[in-house]
Parts: C-alpha cells; sequence; structure tokens
C-alpha cells in the first residue's frame, strides 16, 4: 500500500501557513503553550494538545485524531481498466495513472511522474492506444516524463488554459474528452496551482476523478493563496462527487469521496 502523503504534522503545518499564522500566534489560539505546538509540528503527538490546535485551524479534531493514530488508511483496489504508475522524485513519489477502454483499447495518461518506462510498459502489456496525455497542472513531478512519453507516443498532451505547459494544447473548466466509452470532464481546482484541473470521469463504466494534488487521502495539497477559497472549490468540485467515487491523488494512496468526506481533517465534520 502506497503510505499517506501527510502525516498530522505536515497536516498542521499546511493549516498554518493557510490561516498565516506563526506558531506563537497558532499557540494563543489554541490556548496552548508555545512548546506544545512545537512538539506537534515536529511530529510528537499529544492528544488533548493536538485537539485544541485543530479546533483553533478549523480541523476536525476527531479526524486529526483517527488520522494520527493510524485509523485512516483507505484501501481502494484500482479498477480492471485503470493502471497506476507511482515513481519516485526527489525523495518523495509522484502517481501517474492510464485510464482505457476494455472494448477497443484506447487510453488516455493522467500526468506523467519522473519516469516514462513504468507506463509505456503498461501501455505495451495490455496492448492500449493511447489517444492523449492530459496533465492536472505544471509541476516538475508531475510532467518530468511528458517529453519522453510524446516522443514515443505521438499523441497531443493537454493542460489548462490558466496553467499552459509548453508543448501543449489547452483546455477549459467543462471540456469534455474520451477515450473510447471513458468520458472525460474538466474541472478547475485551483489553489495548489493557478490551473489545478480534476478530470471526472463521468459515464456508467466507472466512478472516478484523477484530482491531482488539490486533494490527498486524509489531506490537501499545499495552498499558494486563498486558503478558504481552495477549500471550499475542493468541497464544490470533488467532494460533490457520489460517495463512492475512487479519488486518484498525485501522491499517496487512491481513496473515495466518502473516506474523504468522513475522515479527512480539512473536511470531516
Amino acid at each position: 500500500m502506497i503510505p499517506l502523503e501527510d502525516n498530522f504534522a505536515d497536516i498542521f503545518g499546511k493549516a498554518l501557513r493557510g490561516h498565516n499564522l506563526d506558531q506563537a500566534r497558532a499557540a494563543r489560539a489554541a490556548n496552548l503553550e508555545p512548546a506544545a505546538v512545537a512538539r506537534l509540528l515536529d511530529g510528537y503527538f499529544e492528544e488533548d494538545a493536538a485537539r485544541a490546535l485543530a479546533s483553533a485551524l478549523q480541523l476536525s479534531p476527531e479526524a486529526l485524531v483517527r488520522l494520527a493514530r493510524g485509523e485512516h488508511r483507505p484501501v481502494v483496489p484500482c479498477p480492471e481498466s485503470m493502471f497506476v504508475a507511482t515513481t519516485p522524485f526527489d525523495g518523495m513519489t509522484v502517481n501517474a495513472y492510464i485510464l482505457w477502454d476494455r472494448t477497443n483499447r484506447d487510453a488516455a495518461i493522467f500526468d506523467t511522474g519522473a519516469d516514462s518506462a513504468p507506463l509505456l510498459d503498461a501501455v505495451t502489456r495490455f496492448d492500449l492506444n493511447v489517444v492523449a496525455i492530459f496533465l492536472t497542472h505544471s509541476h516538475a513531478d508531475h510532467i518530468r516524463a511528458l517529453a519522453a512519453l510524446q516522443a514515443e507516443l505521438g499523441v497531443d498532451a493537454w493542460s489548462s488554459e490558466a496553467e499552459p505547459v509548453r508543448g501543449t494544447r489547452t483546455f477549459r473548466p467543462g471540456d469534455l474528452f474520451n477515450a473510447g466509452h471513458h468520458f472525460i470532464r474538466t474541472r478547475l481546482t485551483p489553489g495548489h496551482s493557478p490551473g489545478g484541473t480534476a478530470f471526472i470521469i463521468e459515464g456508467h463504466v466507472i466512478q472516478a476523478a484523477i484530482v491531482g494534488d488539490a486533494l490527498f487521502a486524509g489531506s490537501v495539497g499545499g495552498v499558494r493563496g486563498d486558503y478558504n477559497g481552495a477549500l471550499a472549490t475542493i468541497r464544490r468540485e470533488i467532494l460533490s462527487l457520489p460517495d463512492a467515487t475512487i479519488l486518484c491523488p498525485g501522491h499517496g494512496p487512491l481513496t473515495t469521496v466518502e473516506s474523504e468526506k468522513t475522515g479527512n481533517p480539512f473536511f470531516a465534520a
């Protein structure tokens, strides 16, 4: 199983930055000693302090504690018509995905990861006809292998008009594509990046969304800019999907809408 991208200390750090708080101000808001906040941010879990800080940062204390205890561990199998390539990049790992139609083998690739080899091996192994490459955003870990994939496959790549990548065509929010009988709808999810995009797989074959770094199992991507607006967008564009929808993030394991609505400290009631 791919481990969670963020632990409780990472989540606190992202929430602090989102609210533009330093440790001293966060400690006052949570009625804690600054040393207690510092220990949490260093990865030392103290439940009472964690609950107080979570409340002050508008995180769900219950979800935060469950995650810190290792109880938020989504185990979501990859659908038969999907492949996940997880490659190392600068001390972390990054996910890329292939989705295909089992009848005619038409396929779409979402992001590229750091190495084209796993994706190209899967294309050969499953006898796929790749029709396009779609990019959730332009950060280096998600596009590192783009040139190699395009050279090998000879297909168009697509990026958001709000965050265009050199050598790609651009899409707008609400545009519709297809890979065989899979229909792919674009939804703008800025926050982590200006043109961050979720690709919603529409139709009756599979309920899934490739969400890039907008949302992780148990966390969110680091928000640059309007923090509350970014969280509201995730609720509206991703967590409004049916509960059983499989969410395919840029880092960490697969999850579901239901799991994140109940277990993600940024969104759980």
